[in-house]
C-alpha cells in the first residue's frame, strides 16, 4: 500500500482515535484535530514525525478551512479525510430543548460538512482522494430516545451519498462509516442527556436509558478492528459507499430496510393512485 496522509477529526478517544492508530500502524501519516493542547501532545507522542495534532472547533468553519490548508502545506496532500467529530444526545423527542437539538447539528452535521468542503477543492484539483465520515447504524436505523441524534445522521447519509454522485467524476470516492455499538465512551462520557420532564415516557424511555448506561464499556465491537477495516478500504479500487461496521449494526439496519420495504409494498397501490391519468405533460 502507498503511504498515505490522513485528516481525522476527533481523535482524542472513541473511534477517531482507534482510526488514527489503524492508520499510524499502516506507515500512514495522520492529522488529528483534538480540542486541548494535553490531548494534542498525548496524539503527537503515538508516533513522533508521522501523528501531526491541531486544536480544531469543528463548529468554526472558517477555523476548519484555515486548518486543512495549513496541513496540505505543511504536512502534504491528503490524500483520506475522515469527519469523525460528533457526540450523542439522548432524550425523547417532546423533552428534547431545541437549542440542543441545533447543537447536535452543528457538530454532527455543519462540522462534518465544514471539514469535508474544505479537503474537496483540493481532492477536486489532484482528481484524487477518499472522504470519510462517520454516521451510525443510527444514520439508517431508529431507536426510542435518539430523535435528535438520528436526525443528525440521517442528514449526514444524505449529504454523503449525494456527494458521492457528485464527486465520481473526479476520481474522488465517498464512504459513510456506519459503526453499531463499540467499546467507547459514546455512550457514557460522551453522551449529552437531556433531563426528564414527563413522566409519561418512562414506560417507554427509563429501561432503554438504563440498559444504554448498563452497556456503556461492554459493548460488542472491537475499535481497533474498526480501524482495521476502514484502513482496509482505503487500499482497495472500488472502495463502498457504505461500510457498516458490527454485527450488531448489520442485524438492526437490515431490520430497518426490511421495515420500510414492508411499507413500501403494502401501500404500494395507494402509492400509484396520486399520479395523473393522463401521465407526465412534457
Amino acid at each position: 500500500m502507498d503511504k498515505q496522509n490522513w485528516l481525522i477529526t476527533g481523535v482524542s478517544t472513541g473511534l477517531g482515535r482507534a482510526f488514527a492508530q489503524a492508520a499510524l500502524t499502516a506507515g500512514h501519516t495522520v492529522v488529528g484535530t483534538v480540542r486541548s493542547e494535553k490531548d494534542l501532545r498525548a496524539f503527537e507522542e503515538l508516533r513522533p514525525g508521522h501523528s501531526h495534532g491541531r486544536i480544531l472547533d469543528v463548529t468554526d468553519d472558517e477555523a476548519v478551512h484555515s486548518v486543512v490548508a495549513e496541513v496540505e502545506r505543511s504536512v502534504g496532500p491528503l490524500d483520506v479525510v475522515i469527519a469523525n467529530a460528533g457526540y450523542g444526545l439522548e432524550g425523547t423527542f417532546e423533552e428534547t430543548p431545541l437549542a440542543e437539538v441545533r447543537r447536535q447539528f452543528e457538530v454532527n452535521v455543519f462540522g462534518a460538512m465544514a471539514t469535508l468542503q474544505a479537503a474537496l477543492p483540493h481532492m477536486r484539483r489532484r482528481r484524487h482522494g477518499h472522504l470519510m465520515a462517520v454516521t451510525s447504524m443510527g444514520g439508517l436505523m431508529t431507536v426510542p430516545g435518539l430523535s435528535a441524534y438520528h436526525g443528525s445522521k440521517f442528514a449526514l447519509e444524505g449529504i454523503l451519498d449525494t456527494l458521492g454522485k457528485e464527486v465520481a467524476q473526479f476520481g474522488i470516492h465517498v464512504t459513510a462509516i456506519e459503526p453499531g455499538s463499540f467499546r467507547t465512551d459514546w455512550a457514557g462520557r460522551s453522551m449529552t442527556r437531556v433531563a426528564r420532564t414527563v413522566d409519561d415516557y418512562d414506560e417507554l424511555f427509563v429501561p432503554v436509558r438504563e440498559a444504554r448506561q448498563k452497556a456503556s464499556g461492554n459493548q460488542l465491537g472491537n475499535p481497533a478492528k474498526a480501524g482495521e477495516a476502514v484502513v482496509h478500504i482505503t487500499s482497495v479500487e472500488q472502495p463502498p459507499s457504505h461500510l457498516v461496521l458490527g454485527s450488531d449494526a448489520l442485524r438492526l439496519i437490515t431490520a430497518a430496510r426490511t421495515a420500510v420495504d414492508e411499507d413500501i409494498r403494502a401501500w404500494e397501490a395507494l402509492s400509484r393512485t396520486t399520479d395523473f391519468a393522463e401521465g407526465a405533460q412534457l
